[in-house]
């Protein structure tokens, strides 16, 4: 198949911009904004801290994909993506609706989770087909140019809708940021669809449904390499999902950070991000996947152990640090992990593993928000007192999420760093 026709180049470039358009809607719904969003309907810190972490949870559902066989997929991938955007554009028009308070909440929650569900269904037959337009031995240099197009858009965009936010806030017009973020949310979910719509999709024979499939993810369980990668992925996950969740309505309430500021500090680490992303490729192309994880996982311990001493005065420092050691963590963890596999298992057994360790890791990171959650509700109904002394729960568990990310480096420098690639045993 020749991908160096115009119609793959064409393709190529919309994928760009559905990874772009598809990023910024995702932006809308986490952190910060999404944090405002929960507090306006009178959400506790715990409970968003439970919503925000169903991202991780949702991994679970790609599984289900596993039994999706299609010949084409593009007619599927399309309305999946958009009754999933539409699902997250209507997160900011609950809030204005007049619905009693109770119905809001149970609304805002359900359709938060069907958003994922759908957005888990597609993701992994979206990216198979959107990738399989870029040639062998190209794909490397194209997805950092993805990722860098997404990041870059990413700072303007929460720019410009963070200001616009707090402007109207400051303005007690807090429902009309809502509802123009929706339009907003509306014209980006009409471009993402687009992009999908004038993607080709390259036609390949059927292969014919697997046969027991739920068996062969036994078999991969009982793999030791399977397992061994599986544990890092859960690890990073769990530290994770043990703070990060928890920091939106921590800057938000506590800290009392504009969105405005609040988009700065994470574009701060997203332009380290893009500044390094390829450095970091490099090492790991010379040392290997293995050693980059775990520079990457000090980097995030470093980062989570900065808010473990935050306070009101230093939170904007501290947040900085987090963001540009987060930044830099995040430049190239998750390609490290997923790398792993290729690096240690046989072709044929990689897309398969690869499914369970992210699922494994989605639903080890929803635990961990669980039972982080608890935590933070206790701290907090004891007036933020822990062990007799005076801290804020996100302190804890932050100290918690750098003490687990310490926990995975040595994980990674004796088990992988010190034997040689498995070979998929």
């Amino acid at each position: 198949m020749d991908k160096n026709t115009k119609e793959f180049r064409v393709s190529r470039g919309l994928y760009i911009g559905e990874a772009a358009f598809e990023y910024l809607v995702a932006l809308m719904v986490q952190g910060t904004f999404l944090a405002r969003l929960t507090q306006s309907l009178g959400f506790s810190d715990s409970l968003t801290g439970i919503i925000s972490s169903f991202i991780s949870l949702g991994c679970l559902f790609q599984l289900l994909s596993l039994f999706i066989r299609r010949r084409t997929v593009k007619r599927f991938v399309v309305v999946s993506s958009v009754l999933n955007q539409l699902l997250f554009m209507f997160l900011y028009i609950i809030p204005v609706a007049p619905l009693p308070a109770g119905v809001k909440t149970g609304v805002f929650v359900g359709c938060l989770i069907a958003a994922y569900v759908l957005y888990y269904l597609a993701h992994p037959k979206k990216i198979s087909w959107l990738m399989s337009l870029v040639e062998d031995g190209k794909r490397g240099r194209f997805t950092a140019n993805k990722e860098i197009v997404s990041l870059a858009s990413g700072i303007v965009f929460t720019y410009v809708m963070g200001e616009m936010s707090d402007w109207f806030k400051a303005r007690g017009a807090l429902d009309t940021a809502f509802l123009l973020t929706a339009a907003v949310l509306f014209v980006l979910t009409a471009l993402h669809t687009v992009s999908l719509l004038f993607s080709v999709e390259p036609v390949h024979e059927e292969k014919g449904a697997k046969s027991g499939l739920i068996g062969d993810m036994l078999s991969l369980l009982r793999n030791k390499t399977v397992r061994r990668i599986a544990v890092l992925f859960m690890l990073w996950h769990i530290a994770s999902g043990l703070s990060t969740h928890f920091y939106g309505t921590f800057m938000n309430r506590e800290l009392q950070f504009t969105l405005f500021f609040s988009s700065v500090l994470a574009s701060v680490g997203s332009v380290l991000r893009m500044l390094v992303s390829r450095p970091l490729g490099r090492y790991a192309d010379q040392r290997s996947f293995a050693a980059l994880v775990r520079v990457c996982l000090v980097a995030g311990a470093v980062g989570f152990g900065c808010v473990g001493f935050v306070t009101l005065r230093s939170g904007k420092i501290i947040f900085l640090l987090y963001n540009l050691f987060h930044g830099f963590a995040m430049a190239g963890i998750n390609s490290s992990l997923t790398n792993l596999i290729f690096d240690y298992m046989p072709p044929e057994k990689c897309a398969d593993s690869l499914a369970v360790c992210q699922s494994l890791a989605g639903v080890t990171g929803f635990l961990s928000t669980l039972a982080a959650s608890a935590l933070v509700a206790h701290i907090q109904q004891n007036g933020n007192t822990f062990l007799s002394m005076h801290v804020y729960a996100q302190q804890v568990v932050s100290i918690l999420s750098s003490v687990v990310c310490l926990g995975a480096v040595i994980y990674v420098s004796r088990v992988f760093l010190s034997r040689k690639k498995a070979g998929g045993e």
